[in-house]
């Protein structure tokens, strides 16, 4: 008999919290002569291009966008992996770590890659807080279960 309730809530919480960072605008960096919209992806020009204006991505981040997509697809994996407590537990400690390794690289990002740029967050920031959050609350769970479970196999 396997417990499988909150904690497959939780990581999907976490799950969708983390699609909605990896794939929304994480903010929008303003300079003297453009304006940035900041994603997973990289920096883009706002804007339509007028007189020969610059378009597309200032600069792409695509490791930032594979450690985001990790950490939407191993909360995902977790919840299936019910039956082999080892390894839902592994995954749940490797999906804090990719989330917190998210949270890192938005910050450097955010406030390092354009020069004489002052940003401003969005909302969705505050996406992995509490993701993070979540899969932690999962683990707990996840060990309080197992645990139950152990203590009712020794009854029998």
């Amino acid at each position: 008999m396997v417990i499988q309730r909150w904690q497959s809530v939780l990581l999907f919480c976490a799950a969708a919290l983390m699609a909605c960072f990896t794939f929304f605008s994480l903010g929008q960096v303003q300079t003297p002569d453009y304006s940035f919209n900041f994603t997973s992806l990289g920096f883009t020009y706002e804007g339509i291009a007028t007189d020969g204006s610059p378009t597309g991505y200032l600069l792409h981040t695509w490791y930032f966008f594979c450690v985001s997509l990790m950490s939407v697809i191993l909360p995902l994996v977790a919840i299936f992996c019910f039956r082999n407590e080892r390894l839902q537990t592994r995954l749940c400690l490797v999906s804090v770590l990719f989330i917190i390794a998210c949270m890192a690289v938005a910050g450097c990002l955010g406030y390092t890659a354009v020069d004489n740029g002052s940003i401003g967050w969005s909302t969705n920031i505050v996406s992995p807080f509490a993701a993070l959050a979540a899969v932690i609350l999962a683990y707990g769970r996840i060990r309080s279960d197992w645990r139950k479970l152990r203590s009712a196999d020794r009854i029998r």
